[in-house]
């Protein structure tokens, strides 16, 4: 049928047999497992028939909780194969001494690490971050959903489409070997010639759209539709942190995807943007990466420095410390996080000057930081410290962020950071900070908010076991990395001459094994919390006698949130409306129409995900043709879309007698 060598690369484009790689054990045992556990849950959902319910109830839904929480299970999988992959360098890098070559071949450990870095930030970081803002925005600022609920759900499932393009590159092709920021002239079409980059880009620009919509939809819900009374500074810390951080994404994301255009650029058309010939410039790239990439750090690093702060506040039993300069330090770091990108590059030749430049404002941005952990200690200090899940991985964070932050500041003077740049102790630094700050942030945020998203605590010894296991592992895992890092040792190497070093790295694997227990902990913690949730359950609603408004409503909440619309006269609203009286309306509601469910935005990530297949294989007709379909699906939602008003909370509580009265706990 496919005699004919045009009509095959018509239909195939560059897709042949030998892009299979069946000749690599390691990926032919993953996608056995893959497969078998693939099919294994597909029956599971079929004999207990749920696909109507997930469809109906999770897949199509437009509630922000749910959209919150599918954010999180779809970081929680993605956490699974990038940690995956950092077991599969650890164990390498502790085998291959002695002229042992180890287990990885270079072409297969160099996708390895690419992969790791761009899935542990693109797709356990960020959805982890953006389920959490979804999750409790809304009823931290007492709205009933976000501005644009259809949005929400659409830019969900844009992020999924593609997680599941990068991990479609597992089993056909195969995945960059650049590293995770795919520098040119490395990422350029004379260098890597094959699908690797290609796969890079169109996940991370499907992705992108997806963040980015995100961003502007929950802007729009922070500035617009706040409880009556919540001035911007009534609201709670973890909002602010959001609102600072969406800004940050709507700034920052349209530059990675201008950068990612240019890059396909040259390698799809033949331009010269990112190439030394014919005016181009790599330096170019890395620049606009990086003023991407630096307040990237940023947009994981805020919501996590929100976490922190309600959870101290709750099982401190105090309001925070100093809530202004909190609010002012994290509209500090945002504007200062544009200043400094540069220092992630000061061994490029930019000049003494520049360099001085970025070095003094990297210095500076570790001010605000500072006062944020004084703020907590100072939280903490005569409060009646409850060591719950939640406080304990606050307590881890604090401990190793600061190390992490000092060892950020090292690298913040130019001299030093030629020394070090290259080297692993850049790398123990990066995960002190993105680990001990934003994964121990997330994990808290997820123990502290579980019972408000589904009426029950999570256990708390396999909680307490998670947690000491990542934490014990964590200085295993990294503080090898700096010593060998001042030893001159440099990164993104797979095998070592020197035999003496491979005791770090044995140390370094050892906890790495440590942390993959500290994940399946998690896993059972999950699991347990689950068969005991009767036994977990607390029926009063708010089982940390929290301070913030999302406390306000019943755990978890009904699908419109509230039914009477709060009035805030704190920052501590919750808190400040028991101490008035205030009890929780139990007769008076009416109903309250939200919008309806729609399979519109799973149907657009489908495609899209069929786009970005066709445009990495150079299937044109199937680029082209998905492509047509998500233009006119699009434009036929603005027509067909039903939209259902809510009903005013004046409409619920007729009088301000009645108002009143439900605010003194009269009704």
């Amino acid at each position: 049928m496919f005699s004919n060598p045009d009509l095959y690369k018509f239909i195939f484009g560059r897709l042949t047999l030998d892009q299979i790689p069946y000749h690599e054990p390691i990926l032919v045992v993953t996608f056995i497992g893959v497969a078998v556990g693939g099919i294994a849950v597909l029956g599971l959902l079929t004999y207990f028939r749920l696909w109507g319910f997930l469809w109906k109830e999770w897949f199509t839904s437009i509630d922000h909780k749910k959209i919150g929480i599918m954010y999180i299970v779809l970081a929680l999988i993605m956490l699974l194969r990038g940690f995956s992959d950092a077991l599969l360098m650890r164990m390498q890098q502790a085998i291959a001494f002695n002229g042992s070559d180890g287990y990885l071949p270079p072409h297969h450990y160099d996708q390895i690490f690419t992969a790791h870095g761009v899935i542990m930030i693109f797709f356990v970081a960020m959805p982890f971050v953006t389920g959490l803002m979804n999750l409790v925005v809304p009823l931290q600022i007492g709205a009933r959903d976000v501005s644009f609920p259809f949005l929400n759900n659409f830019s969900f499932w844009m992020t999924t489409a593609g997680a599941i393009v990068i991990m479609i590159s597992l089993f056909i092709g195969e995945f960059a070997k650049t590293g995770w920021l795919a520098y040119p002239p490395l990422s350029g079409i004379a260098y890597s010639p094959d699908v690797g980059v290609d796969y890079y880009i169109w996940g991370l620009q499907v992705a992108g759209i997806g963040t980015t919509l995100s961003g502007i939809n929950l802007i729009a819900t922070i500035v617009k539709m706040r409880a009556p009374g919540m001035t911007f500074m009534k609201m709670p810390v973890f909002t602010w942190t959001s609102l600072c951080t969406n800004i940050l994404i709507v700034a920052s994301f349209p530059i990675l995807t201008a950068t990612l255009a240019l890059l396909t650029l040259d390698r799809y058309v033949g331009t010269n943007f990112f190439t030394n010939d014919l005016g181009g410039n790599p330096m170019m790239y890395v620049n606009l990466i990086w003023i991407w990439g630096h307040p990237e750090v940023y947009i994981l690093v805020l919501p996590a420095f929100g976490v922190f702060s309600e959870v101290v506040a709750t099982f401190c039993g105090k309001r925070l410390f100093g809530y202004a300069s909190m609010v002012y330090a994290t509209c500090v770091i945002m504007i200062l996080s544009y200043l400094v990108w540069l220092h992630h590059f000061f061994t490029m030749g930019s000049g003494a000057s520049v360099n001085s430049f970025f070095g003094i404002t990297t210095m500076i941005i570790s001010i605000p930081t500072g006062a944020k952990m004084f703020n907590w200690l100072f939280t903490m200090y005569r409060g009646r410290i409850r060591y719950e899940v939640p406080m304990l991985w606050t307590v881890g964070f604090m401990v190793t962020f600061v190390i992490g932050g000092m060892t950020g500041v090292m690298l913040a003077v130019p001299p030093a950071d030629f020394v070090l740049h290259n080297s692993l102790f850049l790398i123990a630094h990066f995960h002190n900070v993105i680990i001990g700050g934003v994964l121990f942030g997330m994990f808290a945020g997820v123990n502290y908010w579980f019972p408000k998203a589904f009426g029950f605590k999570l256990d708390p010894f396999w909680g307490k076991m998670s947690f000491w296991f990542w934490q014990i592992g964590f200085w295993f895992a990294f503080m090898p990395l700096y010593i060998l890092g001042l030893m001159g040792v440099t990164r993104r190497v797979s095998q070592f001459d020197d035999p003496s070093l491979q005791i770090y790295f044995v140390i370094a694997a050892f906890g790495a094994v440590l942390i993959a227990i500290g994940i399946a902990s998690f896993l059972i913690q999950l699991a347990v919390s689950f068969m005991k949730r009767e036994e977990l359950r607390d029926h009063t609603g708010d089982p940390w006698n929290g301070r913030t408004l999302e406390w306000s409503t019943s755990s978890p909440p009904p699908a419109y949130n509230f039914a009477f619309t709060p009035i805030v006269y704190d920052h501590d609203a919750w808190w400040d409306m028991k101490n008035r009286g205030y009890k929780r309306p139990t007769e008076g509601f009416i109903p309250i129409h939200m919008p309806k469910n729609t399979g519109t935005g799973i149907i657009l990530g489908i495609l899209s995900i069929g786009f970005a297949f066709g445009m990495i294989w150079y299937m044109w007709w199937l680029a082209a043709i998905t492509f047509v379909a998500m233009i006119a699906i699009t434009i036929g939602h603005t027509f067909n879309y039903k939209r259902d008003f809510y009903i005013p909370a004046d409409e619920v509580v007729k009088t301000e007698g009645e108002r009143t009265k439900l605010l003194a706990g009269q009704v």
